[in-house]
């Protein structure tokens, strides 16, 4: 079986479907448009499927000639609240836009199960697609996990990819690490609870400004003395409101930031940490902290025994430079984390960043950005021939 082949033959399909779904972006957990597209591509090729979180979300199953393994592949839907500023004639109208490439993702998708339900006979085992929502906010992975899909068949391996430029890879090649590939991403909120008073009489208040700024500057020193330097952690504080008026101390300070780790231990250590540090502080001031830790999204990690297995067949098909190792993971997170923990697997980066005729290269997240089409085929071929080797 020639899966290049196969895969070049349908990369215009594939391409197309990635320009229809790139006119209807559609956030969070609410994807009803797309996942009508998704259903009636599926039908038409005679995939079946089931429905997930009040329809948002699909599992596709293609069931081998013989009983054996189960191998998922996952693909993010959802789109960012973005208004599109990229001139394309494909360009959304609606003020969303797919400014993270998962058209992208869930077009290749669709082009593998088309690959897939061709040649399910050479398929001992079962392979599951998963079109998910939600992975940009609030997370449609675990949900999706609660509602069951990695069981009925029990998914064994699950496989994702991430196309652009969120790490710096050589153009049109495939980067890939086993471990840590990107880090958690947590959320904390403080609540610092003091007593006003005038800004005259200071002495009157327990002040939650100043306790706020030495909580601030108290958890920056978590990642600079208490975390090994050779481990990659990240803790920024993004919000800080407190007060009405420059005369008058206020009754409580909110502050909300982000940590990122590439290590569970790390993570659990600074959340213990925010919380012991913002309350001994704020009792020292004569406040009181009522901290909030949200763990969000975990570790990235890659299974080492199947990433070599991933890069081995993609060397096959693709050749021996088509790999780019991953030297520095990520401090941004993927909620691909909740599979990568039920099951092992690999989730591969694609570079494949539009170049602008002026040279420019527009990052995720931002109005201009665009991927080249063109690459596709090497991701899709890619996960095919993962996923056909692994059901041999």
């Amino acid at each position: 079986m020639d899966i290049l082949k196969l895969v070049k033959e349908k990369e215009q399909e594939v391409i197309k479907m990635r320009r229809d779904l790139h006119k209807i972006p559609e956030l969070e957990l609410n994807l009803p448009n797309t996942m009508n597209y998704i259903s009636n591509v599926l039908d038409k090729i005679g995939v079946k499927y089931e429905k997930l979180l009040d329809g948002n979300a699909i599992v596709a199953k293609i069931y081998g000639k013989n009983a054996g393994k189960c191998i998922a592949i996952r693909a993010d839907s959802d789109a960012l609240p973005i208004k599109e500023e990229t001139g394309l004639e494909f360009a959304s109208k609606n003020g969303n836009m797919h400014a993270c490439g998962h058209d992208g993702h869930t077009a290749m998708a669709l082009g593998a199960c088309m690959v897939l339900n061709e040649n399910k006979d050479k398929l001992n085992g079962v392979v599951k697609i998963f079109f998910q929502p939600g992975e940009e906010t609030p997370g449609g992975a675990l949900p999706m996990i609660e509602q069951g899909c990695m069981e009925n068949p029990k998914v064994d391996a699950v496989i994702g990819l991430h196309e652009g430029c969120l790490l710096p890879i050589t153009h049109g090649k495939i980067g890939v690490t086993s471990g840590a590939i990107m880090a958690s991403a947590d959320i904390f909120e403080i609540y610092v609870n003091g007593k006003g008073s005038h800004g005259a009489t200071s002495h009157l208040s327990h002040d939650p400004i100043v306790t706020a700024c030495e909580i601030v500057l108290a958890l920056q020193k978590i990642i600079s003395r208490e975390i090994d330097p050779l481990t990659n952690a990240v803790l920024t504080v993004g919000i800080i409101n407190g007060g009405t008026a420059h005369n008058v101390i206020p009754d409580s300070v909110y502050i909300k930031g982000t940590v990122r780790a590439l290590s569970e231990d790390v993570r659990n250590f600074i959340a213990k940490r925010i919380e012991e540090i913002s309350t001994g502080i704020a009792k020292s001031f004569r406040c009181s902290a009522d901290v909030k830790y949200h763990f969000m999204y975990p570790v990235v990690v890659n299974d080492e025994e199947f990433t070599k297995f991933f890069i081995k067949n993609t060397k096959e098909i693709l050749g021996d430079d088509i790999i780019e190792e991953i030297k520095k993971p990520s401090m941004g997170g993927e909620d691909v984390a909740y599979f990568l923990q039920k099951a092992k697997g690999t989730f591969f980066m694609l570079s494949n960043p539009k170049v602008y005729k002026d040279g420019s290269v527009y990052p995720h997240h931002t109005s201009k950005f665009d991927v080249n089409e063109q690459d596709f085929y090497k991701a899709m071929a890619a996960v095919l021939k993962t996923v056909f080797e692994y059901l041999k």
